[in-house]
């Protein structure tokens, strides 16, 4: 079966890796490049703010300069956090990016779950779903390139998207209410599972809109490749456990909004590594799994997850280009 790349980036960049956050920065590009010139099909990144380890706040931006380096790849905003957008400022950003990319803006809208965010743009957590909805049917509107009605007064987004009706629309979901207001605002969904899924595959049939089919899976399992496994985890283990570390805490936080349960806060690298959420595999098995994945293998990589100095994400990334992509 055929396999597809993709890649991932959240630039979060603890004290502990050494590495500048404009270095950091610059290696994402030319590693977008270089995906672009190895046929990945897209690129995500995501948006948190007020991080200690400085994750990425402004994922608009970073895309523009995605768009720059790349030609061909998909780029994946994952998730945009609605309640702290202006909804026309958004509309005009992702206009603009969709224009730089040549319509290879994709966007995925989230309505966020970490407390302090809230609390750091005094935005109520009650008001996340209003505002959620808000934005999407903003974005919608306003990419129609029509003027229309926004908070009592007329307005109009110029220009309009490079995309007829704009940049492919979703919205995040890990609960029924979230996947069936997906269905109901005429949008796509990124679900978090295949319950979900199915929540907003049957909301599609009933509001009588196609049905948009089986799940198809996606995950947020950590891949790096090594030649020697050992040795590959000494040099990303303490990257992992402060990924692993701080995302379960947030999701602790959030309650049973947050986005997703798949990161527990670990005791130890052993348990970290026992759970599977996290791996460190040789080129060879990689390349066997991705052969072997129905309905297809998808190879994603996520280079500098959790601070994962440029160098040794280069290492991973180069195993790959030499002993998994001609492979599968």
């Amino acid at each position: 079966m055929p396999a597809f790349f993709a890649l991932r980036f959240d630039f979060r960049n603890p004290a502990f890796a050494g590495v500048s956050m404009a270095d950091r920065y610059a290696a994402a590009l030319d590693m977008c490049q270089w995906a672009d010139e190895h046929g990945f099909v897209t690129v995500t990144i995501s948006e948190h703010h007020g991080s200690e380890d400085g994750y990425l706040p402004s994922p608009l931006a970073m895309a523009a300069a995605i768009a720059a380096r790349t030609s061909r790849m998909r780029i994946r905003i994952a998730a945009a956090i609605a309640p702290f957008h202006d909804p026309l400022r958004l509309a005009e950003d992702a206009a603009v990016v969709d224009h730089l990319s040549r319509g290879r803006l994709d966007l995925v809208v989230g309505a966020g779950y970490v407390p302090g965010e809230f609390d750091m743009f005094g935005v109520p957590m009650k008001e996340r779903v209003r505002r959620t909805v808000e934005l999407v049917s903003t974005l919608r509107a306003a990419w129609s390139g029509e003027p229309f009605e926004f908070r009592g007064r007329k307005v109009r987004v110029t220009p309009g998207p490079f995309t007829p009706g704009g940049p492919r629309l979703e919205l995040g979901a890990s609960s029924e209410p979230a996947a069936r207001r997906a269905a109901s605002l005429g949008v796509g969904l990124m679900a978090a599972d295949a319950r979900t899924w199915e929540f907003y595959r049957d909301e599609c049939v009933r509001l009588g809109r196609p049905d948009p089919g089986g799940y198809l899976g996606g995950t947020t399992g950590f891949v790096h490749l090594a030649e020697d496994v050992e040795a590959g985890w000494a040099a990303i283990g303490p990257h992992a456990m402060h990924e692993a570390t701080i995302y379960g805490s947030w999701i602790a936080m959030g309650g049973p909004g947050a986005a997703t349960s798949a990161y527990q806060t670990p005791e130890s690298l052993e348990q970290l590594r026992a759970q599977g959420q996290y791996r460190v595999v040789t080129p060879a098995d990689h390349a066997a799994e991705l052969r072997a994945a129905v309905p297809f293998g998808l190879g994603l990589m996520h280079p500098m997850m959790g601070g994962i100095p440029p160098e040794v994400a280069w290492s991973s990334l180069r195993l790959l280009e030499r002993d998994v992509l001609p492979n599968v």
